[in-house]
């Protein structure tokens, strides 16, 4: 790909991302809204914008799973060495609800009970002049009365280990999102 075809594929990836962006406030409501920057070389910014352009998300769609008490699943992952919410990349002919449907079994192998969109996030995306942004979708989900032990299946071998918490571990990412999340979703102070 050209330089100058850089700038074609951002701004296919801002289309997309829109679009993707419009069709969940659409769909869903009473959300979090967070917005991330990332910096990446100019190698991860197009792969990153192709994936927009496929589907409108850099990183797919995640699940924030819970119990009545308060307690959170998460998973961790051994590229990133950090917990994190179930979720991944979305398959070809996927929406995202199914993509974090899907990864949430593979990651943590549990059964929940889907009740919207807990947080749709922002990820603006830039590697020197050059910059696209897409959403990331993340899930409200309550665990399944009984199916609520964790046991990894991930075919991709990124994920270790899954375990519900109620204090954050302090390696999590976004934990100033989860926090955010647990006020205004289960009112926690």
């Amino acid at each position: 790909m050209a330089l100058d075809d850089l700038w074609y594929l951002a701004d296919e990836a801002d289309q997309h991302a829109e679009q993707a962006y419009h069709r969940l406030r659409e769909r869903h409501d009473a959300f979090l809204e967070r917005t991330r920057e990332k910096h990446v070389s100019r190698g991860r910014f197009r792969t990153l914008a192709r994936r927009i352009r496929e589907t409108g998300t850099p990183y797919g769609a995640h699940t924030i799973v819970y119990r009545p008490t308060g307690e959170l699943l998460l998973v961790r992952h051994d590229g990133v060495d950090m917990w994190v919410l179930p979720g991944g990349e979305v398959d070809p002919g996927e929406s995202f609800r199914e993509t974090a449907r899907r990864e949430l079994g593979e990651e943590a192998g549990i059964e929940a009970e889907y009740e919207g969109l807990g947080v749709l996030g922002r990820v603006e995306v830039s590697a020197g002049s050059y910059d696209t942004w897409g959403v990331l979708p993340v899930y409200a989900a309550r665990a399944a009365e009984g199916g609520a032990k964790p046991r990894v299946r991930d075919p991709d071998d990124e994920i270790s280990d899954a375990r519900w918490f109620d204090a954050l571990p302090e390696d999590t990412r976004d934990r100033d999102i989860l926090r955010a999340w647990r006020r205004t979703w289960l009112g926690e102070r």
